[in-house]
């Protein structure tokens, strides 16, 4: 069995036009270590799947959720469609194992990287989008999310580092948190920023990412790993 038919097995789709699905199994690094065979990757999937997703868990939350007000429909989409969701739902469906990487991205983990798996997972949707129309994909998304839908809508949902952070410190100061790029490196198809997170200023955290939105949350999670450790001294 073929790579492509492995993962059309796994999902439960199967695909019309096949390169729609190599497209969005592939990654820059892969495209860019064979410059000479121009070889599409999948962030302008990705950027149509984000948009796909959003539509299809909006409409989903406003026809079965009719008594949730508009703050906490926004509160549960973004839940449902974070990083970290769409990790776990490309982590069910092994799509690590089917992905096109170059060579480095794959010296370093980039099979289980949380933002390259979600990016993955948003261009498979935009992917089998093109292939078939709103309806199939619609189906095939709702049948991969209903639980964390489910559980978002139950509170139980996954939060964000910057969320997390915000709402930890607002219950305890009034301390003003901001974030600062300090550094970008590298070429621009492998962009590398180190920012810091401030609390009034002070340096409370810091981390480094391959978008300054990445870079953020992984400053805000080490400004919370500081934290706890600050309260088990205490």
């Amino acid at each position: 069995m073929n790579r492509l038919k492995a993962l059309e097995e796994i999902i439960g789709y199967r695909f019309e036009n096949k390169q729609l699905l190599q497209n969005a199994l592939t990654h820059s690094s892969f495209s860019h270590e064979n410059r000479n065979k121009s070889i599409t990757y999948n962030e302008r999937l990705e950027f149509l799947g984000d948009s796909v997703l959003s539509l299809v868990i909006s409409r989903y939350l406003f026809e079965n959720y009719p008594k949730l007000p508009e703050g906490d429909l926004s509160k549960v989409r973004a839940a449902v469609v974070c990083e970290h969701s769409l990790w776990q739902c490309a982590l069910n469906i092994e799509l690590g194992t089917f992905l096109r990487l170059g060579h480095g991205e794959e010296m370093t983990g980039g099979r289980t990287r949380i933002s390259i798996l979600a990016d993955a997972f948003e261009a498979l949707i935009a992917a089998i989008y093109l292939d078939s129309g709103l309806p199939q994909v619609r189906e095939w998304v709702l049948g991969q999310l209903h639980e964390t839908i489910v559980a978002a809508v139950n509170g139980k949902r996954f939060k964000d580092f910057k969320t997390t952070l915000q709402e930890t410190i607002q219950a305890q100061s009034n301390q003003a948190i901001s974030y600062r790029v300090v550094s970008e490196s590298g070429p621009d198809h492998q962009k590398s920023f180190f920012v810091h997170v401030l609390l009034d200023d002070v340096v409370f955290g810091e981390g480094e990412g391959n978008s300054k939105k990445r870079a953020e949350q992984a400053a805000a999670q080490d400004a919370l790993t500081k934290l706890k450790k600050t309260r088990g001294k205490s």
